[in-house]
């Protein structure tokens, strides 16, 4: 710079509310400056951006985001530095031909990356500018050492470009700090002015085309929407936080008290009469010797399997209904829907007389079940999946809670029998920490929303007074839930009713299971929308389970794959420590949460290692099949009944012991 010289620049701005104040000093003083600008906040700040030029000041480029050009790759140089180019010709109608690196400083500091950052920005037409004297105000040194700093000399009357911000936090130390440099020194003869006027350089700013102020323009409007959009985000993604946090808490506040419940010493119900001829629900006194077992006479039980092309699992199906250690007499009801393999046959083979084989045309899951509850002779049905193994101790606990006349189904518990590769633990920590912690919940506040396909345990009579089973809808077992709470009985979840299912093991079959019954719950809820205004135990239940699976199982999933990308954007663009320490966060309680829950059902923690990966392939894929269901369900159309492939998990087992799972699981 030429003698008593001086080029104040300001970085990182325009900021709506320390550039104003610091344009009111320069003009008061009758002193100029030069700006480099982010080009995010040009575009955020277009007024602020002319008024820098219509005052005398100039303008130059600090990149769009303060992106480190020394680390960023090529084609992300070359993008901030157009992007930049096109917000200013947006604002101002002008491009600039100065440009300042973020994070350089002095010239003799610049290192080997910098310097190639710094020749590809002069090859491409700029003006590199670094500094002579830098203020380090970014850190708050405060007034005195910024003035200090700024009036360092290493010969009397030189001249110096001083670099400075007005942008990035409290900047009233800057603003004091610029009027004491230019008081002390205007009087010695000293001048305040821009670079390119201080060297006798063209000007910095060079007017644009009609067409390039438009295409600036497109991208201003955009980064006005953008702005304005991630407001919201953040405001969204705080509330989602907020309620994600509130039910991860209720889930193991009501888990806790479930446990505490069915654990305690028992206590008769208040109310048990005309109940003598089923068992007394789990969790109550039984008669001394009999701990675990319900009193006689046990009644009979009818266990009603429907099927589908099950061959590969149906036998050990029901084997294990029939090595059972309940006193109570129990039939085995196959219905075969049609199938085309030898899934009839195998039943057939069994030729046992406790085991029924129903064969009929393909119609569908509640079809069949249907056609097993009419010619089942019990009052006591189970309804199981074909693709699913009890324990020996299973039916005894499943039937145990329907003692209780208030009670009109009962659900089990689900466990994932082929876990053994990632989808399969990903499944697995899914069923143990979301199904099962949520049916805990459930069955506290009395508004269980499903007793799963796999294991479930109901009245007759109870079922006649739903309808039977309902065919309207793809989750007929949602939906006969709902009916059933809707009739004011309790639907109860018994944690040591054991079922081991066959999960889908690729993301293909996943995603057809998970569609079908996410737009199958879909369905229920529209359906049995009225309960939510409704008195007596069908409104508590409406009012209580409609609006949790309206907002956790819709709502928040469907804002969920913006949040991903919202993160996605503050890991590139913005400050990425933020969105790492919130993911850490997140998976960190969900992880405390699933160990309390493996824990609660006796399982070992160990799959919990998987949980981290889970969040960047399952948990996406669960958010997408939400979308694609509400988009399915707002166009009207109706899906298909899907089958899942059955792999043949249980073709080999033997046999099971009481307390375990099937062989090879624990």
């Amino acid at each position: 710079m030429p003698p008593k010289t001086i080029a104040l620049t300001f970085d990182d701005g325009p900021d709506p509310a320390w550039t104003p104040r610091l344009l009111d000093v320069l003009r008061r003083h009758g002193a100029r400056a030069t700006f480099f600008t982010i080009g995010a906040h040009v575009a955020e700040n277009p007024r602020l951006t002319r008024r820098i030029l219509r005052e005398g000041h100039e303008i130059g480029s600090h990149t769009y985001t303060h992106v480190d050009l020394a680390t960023a790759p090529a084609w992300r140089q070359q993008l901030e530095l157009d992007l930049t180019q096109r917000a200013l010709a947006g604002a101002a109608g002008v491009h600039t031909r100065l440009m300042r690196m973020p994070y350089s400083s002095r010239p003799d500091g610049l290192t080997a990356p910098e310097w190639r950052a710094a020749r590809r920005a002069g090859e491409d037409g700029y003006v590199v500018v670094l500094t002579d004297r830098d203020t380090k105000d970014w850190a708050a040194p405060g007034t005195a050492k910024i003035v200090q700093a700024a009036l360092a000399a290493g010969e009397r009357d030189e001249g110096a470009v001083v670099m400075l911000h007005d942008s990035g936090g409290d900047r009233s130390a800057t603003v004091a700090a610029v009027e004491r440099v230019i008081e002390r020194l205007q009087p010695e003869g000293y001048r305040f002015t821009t670079l390119t006027d201080a060297l006798n350089m063209p000007d910095a700013e060079v007017p644009v085309p009609a067409h390039e102020r438009a295409a600036g323009w497109t991208l201003v409007g955009a980064q006005h929407a953008a702005s304005a959009l991630t407001g919201t985000m953040g405001v969204l993604f705080g509330a989602a936080g907020i309620l994600y946090v509130l039910r991860l808490v209720l889930m193991l506040l009501f888990a806790h008290v479930h446990v505490r419940r069915v654990r305690s010493p028992a206590r008769r119900p208040p109310d048990v009469s005309g109940a003598a001829d089923l068992p007394a629900p789990s969790g109550y006194d039984r008669p001394p010797g009999h701990e675990g077992m319900p009193p006689d006479p046990f009644p009979p039980v009818s266990v009603i399997v429907p099927a589908y092309n099950e061959e590969a699992s149906i036998g050990a199906t029901v084997a294990s209904l029939l090595d059972t250690d309940y006193p109570g007499t129990v039939e085995v009801i196959v219905v075969d829907d049609g199938s085309l393999d030898r899934t009839a046959a195998i039943v057939d083979s069994i030729g046992l007389p406790a085991v029924h084989l129903i064969r009929k045309a393909n119609g569908g899951k509640p079809s069949a079940l249907n056609a097993g509850i009419a010619v089942a002779r019990a009052e006591v049905l189970v309804l199981v999946d074909g693709d699913t193994v009890f324990q020996r101790d299973t039916i005894r606990h499943l039937v145990a809670p329907l003692a209780d006349p208030r009670v009109g189904a009962v659900s089990g518990n689900t466990k994932v029998a082929n876990r053994g590769g990632i989808l399969g633990r990903w499944q697995h920590i899914e069923y143990v920490i979301g199904f099962n912690l949520d049916r805990r919940m459930f069955d506290v506040l009395r508004c269980m929303p499903t007793v799963p396909g796999a294991i479930g345990a109901f009245r007759r009579s109870v079922l006649a007074e739903a309808g039977g089973v309902p065919d309207d809808t793809l989750a007929e077992d949602t939906d006969l839930t709902m009916a059933i709470c809707r009739t004011g009985l309790r639907v109860v979840y018994e944690e040591k009713a054991l079922a081991w299912t066959e999960t889908p093991s690729s993301l293909r079959q996943l995603w057809r299971q998970r569609y079908r019954w996410c737009y199958g719950t879909m369905q229920a809820m529209w359906k049995h929308r009225r309960s939510v205004i409704e008195r007596g135990g069908s409104g508590r239940f409406g009012r209580r389970c409609l609006p949790y699976l309206t907002v956790f199982h819709v709502l928040l999933p469907l804002f969920a794959p913006a949040i991903d990308l919202f993160a996605l954007f503050g890991l590139l663009f913005l400050d990425p420590v933020v969105p790492v320490l919130t993911w850490a966060v997140f998976v960190a309680a969900q992880a405390a949460a699933g160990a309390y829950a493996l824990r609660l059902d006796g399982e070992r923690i160990r799959p919990l290692w998987a949980l981290p990966l889970q969040q960047f392939v399952y948990r996406q894929l669960m958010y997408l099949v939400v979308v694609q269901s509400v988009v399915t369900a707002l166009l009207g159309a109706r899906l298909g009944w899907h089958t899942v492939r059955r792999t043949g998990t249980f073709a080999d087992l033997k046999g099971r012991e009481q307390s375990r799972g099937p062989v090879g699981y624990t």
